[in-house]
């Protein structure tokens, strides 16, 4: 019992690193963005009204619909926007046209992620380094350059893997929101008023008295719940408990009393507005709290970039993205990745982003629009999974997600206000990589085609070759193939050239399934086709490390036994050639043949023996 509390407590701390950075941070900066807006005139009404709107949004959005509703739709104990589209989609895998329309809402709602991964490292660290500012108007100059350092070094660390430090991670995270805490409660002690702000009376009479005020400030209310979606995320590595656990008894806590000493400074000295924040602290704590924050900063962001390795990695595997180079960084756990690939270009436009809006306030014009359309596309599947997956009544369906569906879409419309204003940049980035992704998933499917209409049928194929069959040369041929059942072309090729037949021969084709996790049990399907040759189907969820060498070591004792000494792995590594009048736009072609082009060769993404494989390639149009 003793070890189960204790790993149950590991998890939840575990958790708090993780999980909470990004909107444990947000304290930040969101209540700074609120009242340095100007749409909002310093009365004492106005401050306790946007502080209760601060306090029901984390209620009402956090606690309630992502920590009470949507952890709840786990899929094998995974969560996600990929896990949470896998599951609506085969929710409604009886209705094609829904689920295709699902399926493009959720990898846009999966593309708006990297537009968020871009805009979180910069508005966190950039506003976690402002407090030099307060410190001494003299390190004003210096806050960029040091924001980039840092950023830098955080890039550069990723590929020694974050195991040796990731401990550190959680009881970091934990002194930020013990000090953010103290700090509320410090500043609530002179102002005890403010927390009648917790009656929902005081936001709805904001709200009732400033209809337009408050909408356009919603667009800054949501900066207080930007990284509610790593709690789903994440879920896979926690589980529900200690993700709730660490929200109610922590996190939400913590957040609450800095909030609410944030309005207590304010309604006490309203030239606080220009860093709420950090004009909280004592000047001799002040140099001590940008260290703090910059290292909260860089934990959140790190959770970012693991996560954009991470659903990278599920893309690819679900066959939205061309195969990108991945390397494990833990022995232990194979979670831990990097990509080199994904690294870079984050940390470019992370750059480009610190660079062009040089200030965590501009950085917050262009944060929200792709956090809120991922919040409300989480709602939208969500509804899908509770009424056709769990089968609950329509009508508790529309009560249950209606009324976040409002809340999401309010916060939506008041951000796109910002589009101009910089919420171009997330949704620019998002737009990009969901073009990719459509025109992957299309030209691999218009290539599949082109395929099987040249097939040659694999069993008719075999009969014809035995009649008169060519040498045949000691050892196993893995032959690998997009499609069961044809002919692939590096076999044909190695009969014409090489006029040789392995004394065994495999047709192997690999399946990505929409679901997390497949066992070893349900790993390998094999199927005899005579003369020592097999059909071979390997499956894998989009969570699983292909490994093929490993999965055909399942095929021992079932009539074809494999050494790995004189197996040879035959790969076609085929050149798309675009042509006009084809099925994609020529432009998305030339796009889907440049893609092809740069992926990332098969042996290393399955893992295959360097020394014992062989490439043949030829040209298909498309």
């Amino acid at each position: 019992m003793a070890s189960k509390k204790s790993s149950l407590a590991a998890l939840t701390l575990g958790a708090i690193g993780v999980v909470y950075g990004d909107i444990g941070t947000s304290v930040l900066y969101a209540v700074k963005e609120v009242f340095g807006s100007g749409h909002v005139p310093f009365t004492s009404d106005n401050v306790h009204g946007i502080l209760s709107i601060f306090f029901w949004t984390l209620t009402v959005i956090v606690s309630l619909k992502y920590v009470t509703l949507v952890l709840r739709a786990d899929y094998n104990g995974e969560g996600g926007l990929i896990a949470m589209l896998a599951l609506a989609s085969n929710a409604v895998k009886e209705k094609p046209k829904t689920r295709r329309i699902l399926l493009l809402v959720g990898i846009f709602g999966t593309s708006l992620f990297y537009g968020d991964g871009v805009i979180t490292p910069a508005i966190s660290v950039l506003s976690a380094v402002e407090g030099l500012e307060v410190v001494s108007p003299a390190f004003a100059e210096g806050v960029i350059p040091v924001t980039l350092m840092i950023l830098f070094g955080l890039f550069a660390l990723q590929r020694h893997g974050t195991s040796g430090i990731g401990k550190f991670f959680g009881p970091i995270t934990l002194v930020w929101f013990a000090v953010i805490a103290l700090l509320g409660i410090i500043q609530i002690a002179e102002h005890p008023a403010i927390l009648r702000a917790l009656s929902p009376y005081y936001a709805l009479t904001f709200m009732w008295a400033n209809p337009v005020v408050t909408f356009i400030i919603l667009g800054a209310v949501v900066l207080c719940v930007t990284g509610a979606e790593a709690l789903y995320a994440d879920l896979g590595h926690f589980g529900k408990k200690p993700i709730r656990l660490a929200w109610f008894f922590i996190v939400m806590p913590a957040l609450v009393l800095n909030y609410f000493g944030q309005g207590a400074l304010l309604l006490g000295n309203p030239a606080a507005v220009k860093n709420p924040f950090y004009m909280m602290a004592p000047q001799w704590a002040l140099l001590p709290l940008v260290v703090l924050a910059t290292l909260a900063t860089v934990i959140a962001s790190q959770a970012m970039i693991t996560g954009a390795f991470s659903v990278t990695k599920q893309a690819i595997q679900m066959g939205y993205l061309p195969r990108l180079k991945i390397q494990h960084t833990s022995v232990r756990d194979t979670g831990q990745i990097y990509m080199p690939f994904v690294n870079w270009a984050l940390f470019v436009a992370i750059v480009l982003a610190v660079v062009m809006f040089r200030s965590s306030s501009n950085l917050a014009s262009a944060y929200g629009i792709a956090v809120t359309a991922d919040m409300l596309i989480t709602t939208i599947l969500t509804f899908f999974v509770i009424r056709y997956a769990w089968n609950y009544p329509l009508s508790l369906c529309l009560a249950a997600t209606g009324v976040f569906f409002v809340i999401d879409f309010a916060f939506f419309a008041s951000n796109l206000m910002k589009l101009f204003a910089g919420g171009w940049f997330p949704l620019v980035i998002g737009g990009s990589v969901f073009t990719l992704m459509v025109t992957w998933k299309e030209g691999r499917r218009i290539l599949n085609e082109k395929l099987r209409a040249d097939a040659i049928d694999l069993p008719s194929f075999l009969d014809a070759v035995f009649v008169s069959p060519p040498a045949r040369v000691e050892g196993t041929a893995v032959f690998m193939t997009a499609e069961p059942g044809i002919v692939p072309n590096a076999m044909m090729h190695n009969l014409k050239h090489n006029k040789v037949l392995h004394r065994q021969n495999l047709f192997v084709t690999v399946r990505n399934h929409e679901v997390p996790w497949i066992g070893m049990n349900k790993r390998v399907e094999l199927q005899s086709l005579g003369h020592d040759c097999w059909q071979v189907m390997v499956n894998y969820g989009f969570k699983n490390d292909p490994d093929l060498p490993r999965a055909l070591q399942q095929i021992k004792g079932r009539g074809c036994e494999l050494e790995p000494m004189t197996t040879s792995y035959f790969l076609s590594r085929d050149t798309v050639v675009p042509t006009i009048g084809g099925g994609m736009a020529h432009w998305r072609e030339k796009l889907f043949a440049q893609m092809h082009y740069s992926a990332s060769g098969a042996a290393d993404f399955l893992n295959l023996p360097n020394n014992a494989v062989v490439e043949l390639g030829s040209k298909i149009e498309i």
